[in-house]
């Protein structure tokens, strides 16, 4: 499940000089949305690039459907991505409630043909507005939920409920109760609307958002069988747009079911000044694992692709390549035996800044000895084109 992160930034919280505030602080936390009145759109599409819900209250927003008819880039400016009912309706609770849903305007306005993305937002005032939601969800890409006093119990009623026609966004006003949205029922809510003007609150909630989409891995230990010098080869250096912790590294290796736990270039060295952002990760034909579970060749990364980044407890993240680095290098090729007693190999530059997690701690290549153990990867599967494929696949 992919989390987003949205930020509650309409009239409510503030006048402009609020709201701008909080999508600054929304755009520079990497944020995915923002939620503001139509009429703010325009400005919000001058600060920077982000998602944009715009509540209908009364008048038409423009979308970004509608692109296409626009006439200038002024009026592609006003585009909103999504619509959201339910401010100043039956939603929040200005207008009440029908007794029979079927006479809502709110869903009314769900209910009209196209394609447009569109939101309803309701606020938990007691049991039929829950009821309320469940029935907007049926029409809504985005339902957004907002607790009064809130308890989990309604949250969880409504993950239980609501299908995967659309996506369910909790109202939370920090990080600490974004990670409950996320975590609630062991399946958490597909996003969280931030209301808060704290923009540390902001990021940690980002933080949250990251945390909450990431693997953890099982690594193990496997002997070395064999190091052995293996003549030159074209050897890839992974440059990332972000630092790397002493424990951090990436996983590589000559085949995909087992990849080796190698370390960034975070440590000093007599020989060069440490690169906390590479990865001396090996040849060209190497595998390299991403963040989506996927692999990649060293060869066919470039600027912009993302990496994995793991530390030595399995912990992962993602990161941005900046630059990938290609020389021809000594090599060596390390044979190791996994717990099950299958063999894995993969080649390394031959150089004692390239360093590798032995189980008595970072030891450079230069320096493994069969027997030693290294951490490594290790998963029974075959792959094509970097996905996992069930079928027979030898690799030697």
């Amino acid at each position: 499940m992919t989390r987003t992160v949205w930020v509650k930034a309409d009239d409510t919280v503030g006048d402009w000089d609020d709201r701008r505030a909080r999508i600054t602080a929304a755009l520079e936390a990497g944020a995915d949305w923002v939620l503001v009145d139509e009429d703010d759109v325009e400005r919000v599409r001058e600060l920077g690039d982000i998602n944009v819900a715009a509540f209908r209250t009364d008048g038409d927003v423009t979308l970004v459907d509608d692109i296409d008819d626009a006439e200038s880039d002024d009026e592609q400016s006003t585009q909103a991505d999504a619509i959201v009912v339910g401010k100043d309706g039956e939603g929040d609770a200005t207008i009440d409630l029908p007794e029979d849903f079927s006479g809502s305007a709110d869903l009314s306005t769900l209910r009209r043909d196209g394609d447009l993305d569109r939101g309803a937002y309701v606020r938990i005032l007691g049991k039929e507005y829950e009821h309320f939601a469940e029935t907007a969800a049926d029409e809504a890409d985005y339902t957004i939920v907002v607790g009064e006093d809130w308890t989990i119990i309604p949250l969880e009623n409504l993950i239980a409920r609501i299908g995967e026609e659309t996506d369910l966004v909790a109202g939370v006003t920090s990080a600490e109760e974004a990670k409950t949205a996320f975590e609630t029922l062991e399946i958490g809510s597909d996003a969280v609307l931030l209301d808060s003007d704290d923009p540390d609150e902001i990021r940690k909630t980002v933080e949250v958002r990251d945390e909450a989409a990431r693997e953890s891995l099982d690594l193990e230990y496997a002997e070395v069988l064999d190091v052995e010098r293996a003549g030159s080869a074209d050897r890839v250096c992974v440059d990332t747009g972000n630092l790397l912790e002493h424990d951090e590294g990436m996983l590589v290796g000559s085949m995909s079911r087992g990849l080796v736990f190698v370390h960034a270039e975070t440590a000093e060295s007599p020989y060069v000044a440490s690169r906390p952002f590479r990865v001396n990760a090996g040849a060209v034909h190497a595998y390299i694992r991403t963040p989506d579970g996927g692999t990649k060749y060293l060869a066919g990364l470039q600027s912009g692709d993302e990496v994995q980044v793991v530390d030595t407890n399995g912990n992962t993240r993602e990161a941005i390549v900046g630059r990938v680095k290609i020389e021809q290098r000594p090599m060596f090729r390390v044979a190791l035996e996994t717990e099950n007693g299958d063999r894995v190999e993969t080649l390394l530059q031959n150089a004692e800044t390239i360093k590798v997690a032995a189980k008595e701690g970072r030891k450079a290549v230069t320096e493994l000895e069969a027997g030693d153990e290294i951490l490594l990867y290790y998963e029974d599967t075959a792959r094509h084109f970097g996905e996992a494929v069930d079928e027979s696949i030898i690799e030697k």
